[in-house]
Parts: C-alpha cells; structure tokens; sequence
C-alpha cells in the first residue's frame, strides 16, 4: 500500500513538471519572457528565443506544405531524418556539456531539408545535418555562438563532398520524372528565361523549400511583420541583386541574367529571407545589416555569372557570415570614434 501511494505520488509529480515546461513554452510563445536584469542597462523585449523559433516555423509552413504538394510524401522522411539525426547531435551534446537541449535545432532541423533537391538520399540527408550540426554550431558553443549558419555550413559540405548527387538529378514537380536542368542552369547553358509565372508559383525544379516563392516572400513578410527578422537584411540583399544584375545584365548580357530572373530564380528569396536574416550570423548594427545584405548581393551575382557554380547564395551568406564581426567593428568605430 504505502509503495504504491509513493509511485502515485512520483507519477503526480513528473505529470506537474511536465505540465509547467509545457505552461512555459506557451507563455513564452505568447506573451515573451519574464526575466529581469539585475543592473543597469535593463532592456525590455519580449522576443525571447521560444517565440523566435516559433514563429519562424510558422513562416516556413506555406514552403514545407508546397514541397509536399510538389513533390510528394518523401518530402516528409526527409524532414524526419534531419531532425532525428541532427537531433542526436543536439542531445550528446547536451549531455556533455550538461545543459538543456537548445530550440534552435528546431528551426535549422526545419530549414536544411527545404534547401536540398528533392531526390536527395536520406543517407546524404543524415551526413549534411550532423556536419551541419557538428562544425556549423556546437564547436562554436552551440546556439546564439556560432559563425557560421548550420544548415547552409552542411549544404556546403555535402555539395562540395557528392557534387554529382546534389546537381545531377532534379525532379520536376507535380511528376516522377527527373531532369537534370534548373532554371539557373537552363540561363548558363542555353540562355533560355523561365517563365515569370513558372518561377513564382513554383512550377520548376529546385530545392524543396525554394520553388513556390509566393509563400516564400509571404512567410518573409510575416516574419518582418512579427519583428522576427529585421527587414534591412532582405532589403537590401534583393536591392542590390536587382542593382547588379540590371547594371550586369547591359554589361555582359550573356552572362548576368536580368534582375527579375536573378530574383525569382534559385534560393535567393528563400535565403535571403530566413537565412541571410539569422541574427546570430549577421551584423547587429544597423548600418552592419545594410553592408551585409549588399555585399550578399554582389558576391550572389558574381559567383552565378562567372563561376563553375550555377548558385551563388550559400556561399555569398557563409562568405559574409565569416565577415559579419569585422563589419560591426568597423561600424562602431566609425561611429564612436575615440576623443582626441
């Protein structure tokens, strides 16, 4: 008798510690955090990291839900790989360093599948994500640390490491059938111009989470809206792609597409709006976020135009990610010069 009125209580007890996390979350999600500083300066803002990664998610719901649309229910296992997998990750270390698993996997879990073709093997699904997960963040400390952004870090890697797999086979939506063109290569191989209509609905090969640029722009907005991601960032990315290319386009029409082909094309808008706006690996001085997003956009054009790669975006936000602390130490210097 009494050793089950001691299980009861045990089982009581984990209900009500399971209840309050759960109650925290939401709170969190809903009216931010409760925390105080105990001295000067005291900041007020209520985008604690909960709601952050929350409302992200969110934004990228209209793209998982197209990709699904478009290309099917694998879609789905390749989602649930990168976060069990990038999830071990996150778990061992945890446990070695002896904290509490961080949210923001939950977000780059999310994101790193929505920037592969649509063919991709699981296997290389699973080896992206804990390189991602491993070299991108958590040698850096983990979350709100590191450099570089993960998902695009294990994008890289394994385009680099199979670059067969990850270029060679696109599906077209909507069917089973492969081909081996996108539109950026369709432009550097034959200079043809995908339809406008095409680009925007989503009704061309490409990554999983970049065709339907409708939702694209609209889970973009939202996020803007929301105050989640600053809007300087997108802003001046896109402008100065639009600058660029429509200088480039004259120049050398051969080899810059025009701009609304260069901004309705590839993973531009995807990246430039819930990649190149994480506010861990891009500038935090407002001036920084202006430079960042500019120099995105050169290195973008650049890299389509005269380079071996079709796609310039991973490696223009990586490239900058890396420049992103010297850019604010110059602002700042600038800005609050010494006195004499």
């Amino acid at each position: 008798m009494t050793g089950s009125l001691v299980l009861g209580i045990i089982i009581m007890e984990s209900k009500n510690t399971h209840l309050k996390i759960l109650s925290n979350v939401v709170k969190g999600i809903l009216y931010g955090t409760d925390s105080r500083t105990e001295h000067a300066p005291h900041i007020l803002d209520h985008l604690e990291l909960k709601r952050y990664m929350f409302f992200v998610i969110i934004a990228l719901m209209p793209s998982v839900i197209a990709s699904v649309y478009f290309f099917g229910t694998r879609v789905i296992k390749i989602i649930l790989v990168s976060y069990i997998f990038g999830g071990i990750v996150e778990v061992a270390f945890a446990l070695i360093r002896k904290k509490d698993i961080e949210e923001g996997f939950f977000v780059t879990g999310l994101i790193f599948p929505l920037i592969l073709p649509p063919t991709v093997p699981l296997w290389i699904v699973a080896s992206g994500i804990i390189f991602g997960t491993f070299f991108g963040k958590e040698v850096f400390g983990g979350t709100g640390r590191n450099i570089f952004n993960p998902a695009l870090t294990g994008r890289v890697f394994i385009t680099i490491a199979f670059p067969e797999i990850m270029t060679a086979s696109w599906q077209v939506p909507l069917t089973d059938a492969i081909t081996s063109a996108t539109p950026l290569t369709m432009f550097k191989t034959e200079h043809f111009i995908t339809s406008y209509r095409d680009l925007l609905m989503g009704n061309v090969s490409g990554s999983l989470g970049e065709t339907f640029r409708l939702g694209i722009i609209i889970g973009g907005v939202f996020l803007m809206w929301t105050k989640v991601s600053n809007w300087r960032v997108p802003f001046s990315y896109l402008g100065s792609v639009f600058m660029f290319s429509l200088a480039g386009n004259m120049l050398f029409p051969s080899k810059i597409a025009p701009f609304l082909f260069q901004l309705l094309s590839g993973g531009l808008l995807f990246c430039a709006m819930f990649m190149a706006t994480d506010p861990v690996t891009s500038p935090f001085t407002r001036e920084g976020k202006y430079v960042f997003g500019v120099l995105c956009g050169l290195f973008t054009v650049l890299i389509r135009s005269f380079s071996g790669y079709v796609e310039g975006v991973m490696f223009s936000i990586l490239l900058m990610n890396a420049f992103s602390p010297l850019i604010d130490q110059v602002i700042l210097k600038i800005k609050y010069k010494p006195l004499a």
